[in-house]
């Protein structure tokens, strides 16, 4: 199982992985694809992403079942715990004061 999340990404990304992967909801993708493909498909998000981000995941043989890879700005971000993939939360931005 495959799954990729996209936020404020091109509408061309969001066709082009409408080719492979079924959009379950808006920049939400569901597939079985093969690991060549899983592959591609990610090539193609790095070249489409511009200023939006995306996550894929998919089902593996580690100890917590799954993996991912991440790119983009984003608050949450992947770090390696003794081997364990876990997601870090970066501070909110403050907002500009006013002089």
């Amino acid at each position: 199982m495959l799954v990729i999340v996209t936020e404020n990404v091109p509408p061309r990304l969001r066709g082009r992985l409408a080719v492979w992967l079924l959009e379950i909801r808006a920049g939400v993708y569901v597939g079985n694809p093969s690991k060549r493909l899983r592959e591609f498909i990610w090539n193609q998000v790095l070249e489409g992403v511009e200023d939006g981000n995306a996550v894929m995941a998919w089902n593996t043989n580690t100890e917590s079942g799954y993996d991912f890879l991440t790119v983009g700005k984003n608050r949450r971000i992947p770090v390696d715990f003794d081997g364990l993939r876990l997601v870090s939360f970066l501070p909110p931005d403050e907002p500009e004061k006013a002089l």
